[in-house]
């Protein structure tokens, strides 16, 4: 299954917002082995939000790795691999934010990585899987004590 977007796509529920929703259409990722997506309308209650534009930008990028690694041979003595590369994925955020009012857009800038290692996605698939809805199931679940973490910085 491809990297996609359904719009709208539904937010996590933040505090002061309800329902969030984002309305997407593909856009042109900065890189070619990218793919984006910006984020043009807006749902439900989010009071002081603004949808992508040239000027405060919105998007989502995924970036697939430019090689995808394979595994090399096991040591004929131990029978082990020597190293075990990793195919990088990256997600990134892009989003207008104002510093300090009266200022222009500033850019918040989110990344996370998946470092999967080369041979997981043939021998081991529903584990790499499982770590993924593991990991997405725990950003989604705690969306919005993220969020209040970031603007309050208590853990």
């Amino acid at each position: 299954m491809s990297i996609d977007l359904y719009s709208p796509i539904v937010g996590v529920v933040m505090t002061g917002f309800t329902a969030p929703t984002y309305g997407d259409v593909l856009d042109i990722a900065p890189d070619i082995n990218g793919k984006q997506f910006a984020m043009t309308s807006l749902g439900g209650t989010q009071a002081g939000v603004v949808a992508h534009s040239l000027s405060a930008p919105f998007t989502l990028t995924y970036v697939r790795p430019k090689l995808n690694k394979v595994l090399g041979k096991p040591n004929p003595v131990t029978g082990l691999l020597p190293n075990v590369p990793k195919n990088q994925h990256v997600f990134i955020l892009r989003k207008a934010v104002i510093p300090l009012v009266g200022q222009p857009y500033s850019i918040m800038l989110g990344r996370l990585t998946l470092d999967v290692p080369a041979g997981a996605d043939i021998a081991d698939a529903p584990n790499v899987k499982a770590g993924i809805s593991c990991l997405f199931g725990w950003l989604y679940a705690k969306g919005s004590g993220i969020g209040d973490t970031v603007i309050s910085g208590v853990v």
